[in-house]
């Protein structure tokens, strides 16, 4: 796996986040590199207030901190992680880190922005642009080729202003534009509705997985959360807009719960929904954070989880991992961990590995989704 980024004689030592010792994914892609290339054919003038958008590992913040003030603003708090760790790794100089529900800073100069899949967020972000830079500021996005639709390119005339396209290289194109469309058209910073069949009105943010309406699998696990008489803490791991603990929260109204997303949107979705719908003085923590890390071994009687398949644009179940064995490691004895996902993903599988195959049944199932349940089971990790 490379981790040298190599242009215009210069060199960064890049690492995704968290670092593996087997690492198969790169740091950055050829999205970056075009962007880098770009403006060093501009012969941007030293000193500008430059903010990147949805940098994923930092590549763009350490390639521009060097003679440039950066604001790094995204709503990945494993974005953050790693481009802290590759400033630092790379002795670059200090940027700002925001996230994407923080105010856009008045004095940008340059916009740059790595495109995301999410169409709600980026409709969030260019309408946050167009009311807080001022219309000669350039912005100038990125994406994959094939990801840029007739469709983005109106939000981005819709939101912003004039926007033109560059030629494809290495199968990515530039997005060109400026905030000076006419009138400013104001986006809802949040969704809500009410999930059918249940006492639950969720609010979304931008960026939260499945802002829309209710995920299916999310859905499938809802009616097959346990009540626990002498259950004390629950957490749910990967707890986007924070549904299932809700649920969890209700049929264990004696429990604490903790929230645990690496998406500052989602927690702070969760957040607000878990104190609506559970009440404002029931004993609940929402954390934006890399799975269970810092977390307190055998602290723990039930983890639930609805893990993600992929880490930015990369298809991966390393994440679905680490969270399995964040899990095992903060239950305490006879705790169990119930998963929800895509049969054809063979999480059961994966957690006989770690649990033991007599710890793991499958609780429920359907033609496209498993439920399964580990427990952990001391005296077996011993031998």
């Amino acid at each position: 796996m490379k981790t040298l980024l190599t242009l215009h004689d210069r060199k960064l030592d890049l690492y995704r986040f968290p670092k593996r010792a087997n690492e198969t994914l790169q740091a950055w892609d050829a999205g970056d590199e075009y962007l880098i290339n770009h403006m060093t054919e501009a012969s941007l003038p030293i000193g500008q207030n430059i903010l990147i958008l949805n940098d994923s590992f930092g590549a763009l913040s350490c390639w521009f901190s060097e003679q440039h003030n950066v604001t790094m603003m995204s709503d990945s708090f494993i974005s953050h992680k790693a481009t802290l760790k590759n400033l630092q790794r790379n002795q670059c100089s200090k940027i700002q880190f925001l996230n994407c529900l923080d105010d856009i800073p008045s004095n940008i100069n340059l916009v740059l922005m790595q495109l995301p899949k999410n169409n709600r967020l980026l409709t969030w972000q260019l309408s946050k642009l167009r009311s807080s830079i001022p219309a000669d500021c350039r912005i100038i996005g990125v994406n994959k080729a094939k990801e840029i639709h007739t469709s983005t390119l109106d939000l981005f005339e819709k939101h912003l202003g004039i926007t033109t396209t560059s030629l494809a290289w290495k199968k990515h194109r530039l997005v060109f534009s400026n905030a000076n469309c006419e009138s400013i058209l104001p986006v809802a910073a949040e969704c809500e509705w009410p999930v059918d069949g249940e006492e639950i009105v969720l609010s979304n943010y931008a960026n939260v997985y499945s802002g829309e309406n209710l995920d299916l699998g999310a859905r499938f696990m809802l009616n097959h959360l346990p009540q626990i008489e002498d259950l004390r803490h629950i957490i749910d791991l990967g707890c986007g807009n924070g549904i299932l603990a809700i649920k969890a929260g209700q049929l264990n109204p004696q429990a604490r719960i903790t929230c645990i997303d690496e998406s500052f949107m989602a927690v702070a979705s969760a957040k607000k929904n878990l104190e609506r719908n559970l009440g404002a003085e029931r004993n609940i923590q929402v954390l934006a954070n890399n799975c269970l890390d810092g977390m307190k071994q055998n602290s723990s009687f039930l983890v639930i989880c609805n893990p993600p398949f992929h880490q930015q644009n990369a298809i991966t179940d390393h994440i679905a991992w680490q969270m399995f064995c964040d899990a095992k490691d903060t239950l305490n004895h006879d705790g169990k961990l119930l998963v929800v996902g895509n049969r054809h993903l063979d999480y059961h599988i994966k957690l006989e590995r770690l649990f033991g195959d007599s710890q793991v049944s499958i609780v429920a199932e359907n033609s496209k989704f498993m439920i399964i349940e580990a427990i952990k089971n001391n005296d077996l990790n011993k031998g």
